[in-house]
């Protein structure tokens, strides 16, 4: 629902990341407390209580109450709604449609399920608070100079202020300086983006990594997609716990690298390749913010390396990833090779700074 709703409603910036994130973060910490809830309980699931009466779905092997799709539903939903209010009602009834469900296929009690709705709209209460957008609005000036970005009111610069749950602060894996503006690396970068030979495969990938899914950059919609596979063909879904903690390593490593890239940007203000020449013509718009580093470089290494680590036989794949984002944004002329490679060495460090979290609690 949130692909769908965040396609047909997109917002700008680093906001789809962080949607994403509290989503997933409020699912994760709604499942720890039910698990909780579950053993202290234990209640037995109907059809344990009376043999003739079987579920028309497989029923987990846990205890009743709460329901965990329930749990995972009000926690979803109120975020959701959150976000885009305007889609609140649809939203919410999904979620208590999808309650029901569990009660009409004999797998839950209607107290489960009213439950473990009542248990993810508290824990996604939570969740909202402490990523309350309450940080100051920038105001200016865009400092200028000799090889600086141009331009006014650059997307995603407040960002750098919002919430972290991993990294100690925005600037924690900050890169050193770019090439200077007049210094023989850039005018060696800004010929490479100048002499590289288009054709029509890079200027499909180009298109296919910007607008990918819904007609927006689909770094976050595949992520979704590929962790749900991933555990679906693992048979791990089968732990709701464990699966939402997948989700949430991985959506928290594509937000924080969002503000860790967006530091960057926002403490060199480095222009980009056709400030440099405007000769340049680029296969994208250039986006309206400083070059250095590369978004599009984190946002891909940051939650491949988390991918990795959950799903080491796939790292040819996710290198594969990697590589092509990254250099896609050379190919569209929006980018400097250096861009990527520190974009890149952001993303490790925050991909590894979630790793690491993770193995340090037990996950």
């Amino acid at each position: 629902m949130l692909i769908d709703v965040s396609g047909a409603n997109p917002i700008p910036g680093g906001a789809v990341q962080r949607a994403f994130a509290m989503m997933n973060i409020a699912i994760n910490d709604a499942m720890i407390a039910a698990w909780d809830t579950k053993y202290t309980y234990n209640r037995q699931r109907p059809g344990e209580i009376d043999r003739l009466f079987p579920a028309s779905v497989a029923t987990p092997r846990n205890p009743s109450y709460p329901c965990e799709h329930s749990v995972a539903a009000g926690a979803a939903a109120a975020v959701l709604a959150h976000i885009y209010p305007k889609e609140a009602q649809r939203i919410t009834s999904a979620a208590e449609e999808a309650a029901r469900s569990r009660v009409m296929a004999g797998a839950a009690f209607p107290s489960d399920t009213k439950a473990g709705l009542e248990l993810g709209r508290a824990v996604a209460a939570r969740v909202i608070e402490r990523m309350k957008l309450d940080g100051g609005k920038w105001a200016g000036p865009v400092p200028a100079g000799p090889g600086l970005w141009k331009g006014a009111n650059p997307v995603g610069v407040d960002e750098v202020g919002w919430k972290l749950f991993v990294l100690n602060s925005p600037s924690q894996f900050r890169p050193g300086p770019p090439p200077a503006h007049d210094s023989p690396e850039r005018a060696a970068e800004l010929a490479e983006v100048k002499g590289f030979k288009r054709t029509p495969f890079t200027n499909s990938k180009v298109s296919y990594w910007q607008f990918g899914q819904l007609g927006q950059p689909g770094v976050a919609f595949r992520l979704s997609e590929e962790v749900g596979r991933r555990l679906a063909e693992d048979g791990t879904h089968a732990s709701a716990p464990r699966a939402a903690r997948a989700y949430t390593l991985v959506h928290v490593a594509h937000y924080e690298g969002w503000i860790a890239s967006q530091d960057a940007k926002f403490h060199y203000w480095t222009a980009r390749p056709n400030q440099f020449d405007p000769a340049i013509a680029t296969v994208i718009p250039t986006p309206p913010f400083p070059t250095y580093p590369s978004n599009a470089a984190t946002l891909v290494k940051a939650p491949t390396v988390v991918l990795t680590y959950l799903f080491p036989r796939e790292r040819a794949r996710y290198d594969g990833w990697v590589q092509e984002f990254g250099e896609s944004r050379l190919w569209a002329g929006i980018h400097f090779r250096s861009d990527i490679t520190s974009g890149w060495e952001i993303g490790r460090q925050v991909g590894e700074a979630v790793v690491a979290r993770a193995k340090s609690d037990g996950s």
